[in-house]
């Protein structure tokens, strides 16, 4: 019998603290949503025995069988458009890129008809799917394998994007896009997909659509999302020498953006900088910059400057950390500012 939202089985017991993997993150609550919600299927290439090139399905096809856990044809712009019509007769689909890039056949899709689907029926018709993408470098993969794709999404009313950093953001915000009636694009940092933290699931953080202010500071604002929170950290960490206190903004959630608390963390420092590994031109941090400057002009005591990946395909894995942005690189970016701290 299909589980509806009013008759779900409860969330299981808190379970002891224990140190757990953004993957390990991703796969409790693959696993919490599927036992859940009957509604709740989950496809893509390889995600079956295998458990996922990143082993984030690992051992859910055993538990829950194949009916509710499969591996698809090679085929994206296929997994998209079966999970639209699956989204449309009340499931709950959660599929799998497998690959950044590997997303790019299903464009058409996601553009055309995902996107616009609630609109187009004058909200008569959710669509409660789920499009896990493993996202962004930094593990020797070469191209259509460390592509930072979210301004392609951000740039498509109709999309929410989020990113986690960390697995507590990782099991949380999986499990709240899961439960969203809207179709939600969740971007996994792959390079992330091995940090540990220790969590007593099940866990819930900020609500998806809010950014998080992981570390206070008074001189600037950091924003990232995704990997380079952790550059971000690396920064504020390596500028206290020098005397600057940074605060660091994990934007988390990429459209719907949260301008409440990005302009609440510019206007207290008065300078931003905004971090990412996608190219520079035209990238996710032009419209980052576009709006704290447009919402906090008379706060500013500088330009808001962009740290990113150059503007060149992705570079092959021996020439990858020249291309991606380090704490170093945010460091000297923030150094050609003027600066009276008296």
């Amino acid at each position: 019998m299909t589980t509806t939202a009013t008759d779900a089985r409860p969330e299981s017991a808190a379970s002891a603290p224990t140190a757990l993997t953004m993957a390990g993150a991703l796969n409790a609550a693959l696993r919490d949503a599927m036992a859940a919600d009957d509604r709740v299927v989950v496809y893509g290439e390889d995600v079956g025995p295998l458990g996922g090139v990143f082993r984030v399905t690992d051992g859910l096809q055993a538990t829950f069988g194949e009916d509710r856990i499969w591996d698809s044809p090679l085929a994206e712009s296929g997994i998209v458009g079966t999970a639209i019509g699956m989204a449309m007769y009340g499931m709950r689909p959660v599929v799998e890129m497998q690959f950044d890039a590997f997303s790019y056949p299903a464009f058409e899709q996601m553009v055309s008809h995902v996107a616009k689907m609630r609109n187009r029926t004058k909200g008569r018709m959710p669509l409660p799917m789920v499009v896990r993408i493993p996202c962004a470098g930094a593990i020797g993969g070469v191209e259509h394998h460390s592509d930072s794709s979210e301004a392609y999404w951000t740039s498509t009313p109709g999309l929410t994007v989020v990113m986690p950093s960390n697995p507590a953001d990782a099991y949380s915000m999986l499990r709240e896009a899961i439960e969203s009636d809207d179709p939600v694009v969740f971007m996994e940092p792959k390079s992330r997909y091995w940090a540990k933290e220790s969590l007593e699931l099940p866990v819930r953080t900020e609500p998806m659509d809010r950014a998080a202010v992981v570390r206070e500071g008074s001189d600037v604002t950091l924003l990232a999302y995704g990997p380079t929170v952790r550059t971000a950290l690396e920064a504020a960490d390596a500028a206290t020498a020098e005397g600057l206190s940074i605060e660091v903004v994990d934007l988390r959630s990429l459209s719907p953006f949260d301008d409440e608390t990005v302009s609440a963390s510019v206007r207290k420092t008065s300078r931003a900088a905004v971090i990412h590994e996608a190219a520079q031109f035209g990238g996710y941090g032009a419209e980052v910059a576009a709006r704290v400057t447009e919402r906090n002009f008379h706060h500013l005591a500088a330009p808001v400057l962009r740290v990113t990946g150059f503007d060149i395909p992705y570079p092959s894995p021996k020439l990858e950390e020249y291309h991606l942005p380090t704490a170093d690189r945010v460091l000297a970016a923030l150094a050609t500012w003027e600066w009276d701290l008296a």
